[in-house]
């Protein structure tokens, strides 16, 4: 199954994403996001097994932002984020959609697949390419979902849908000691969040 990222980033977002991606790996991390909103450059990471710890925050934050700093990737004045995807996670790799199989999820395709953009449904999980979910029927002639298949590749973005369920799997899923994937606290809340750079 391929472990490569669904990367929709673009301009300065996308040559910190080519700079933070390499680093992060030697670290023992994965790269899950790059945004920049306004002045913030959010870089959203997580360990292999999905946790990433207030600890993990800080040190990716000392290890990229000397980096940042120096490719000068961004020419304007930015503050740097760093934070783990949180409950509602971004879904980025095909694991992903392997892992949280059974959750509702939102996906916005590139790509239109049979005329449409947006689909939100059951999360089936990923075979051949193919991220699988069920939905209600657009035809309207069953109110049984329908199972759909969207190519992983054309996908623009995905992300789980908050619900109870996924609250109490988010949190089954956290080390005995101390939280590390985001489930106890709000991910824009949760940030090492360094002086400004620029």
């Amino acid at each position: 199954m391929t472990e490569d990222r669904l990367t929709r980033e673009t301009g300065p977002a996308l040559r910190v994403a080519a700079l933070v991606e390499p680093m992060l790996a030697d670290m023992g991390f994965r790269l899950v996001r790059v945004k920049l909103s306004g002045p913030t450059l959010q870089i959203m990471a997580e360990r292999p097994d999905g946790t990433f710890s207030i600890d993990d925050c800080a040190t990716v934050s000392r290890q990229i932002s000397p980096m940042l700093d120096v490719a000068d990737v961004i020419a304007t004045r930015y503050h740097l984020e760093v934070s783990s995807p949180g409950i509602d996670r971004p879904l980025v790799r095909a694991t992903d959609f392997e892992s949280w199989a059974g959750h509702e999820v939102k996906i916005e395709m590139a790509v239109p697949v049979a005329g449409r953009k947006r689909f939100k449904g059951m999360l089936e999980g990923y075979h051949d390419g193919e991220v699988r979910l069920f939905i209600e029927d657009p035809e309207g002639a069953s109110k049984e979902p329908v199972l759909v298949g969207v190519p992983f590749a054309d996908i623009g973005e995905a992300r789980l849908v908050l619900t109870d369920e996924l609250i109490v799997a988010a949190r089954g899923r956290l080390p005995h000691k101390g939280y590390g994937d985001g489930a106890e606290i709000d991910e824009d809340k949760l940030s090492v969040e360094d002086n400004d750079h620029g």
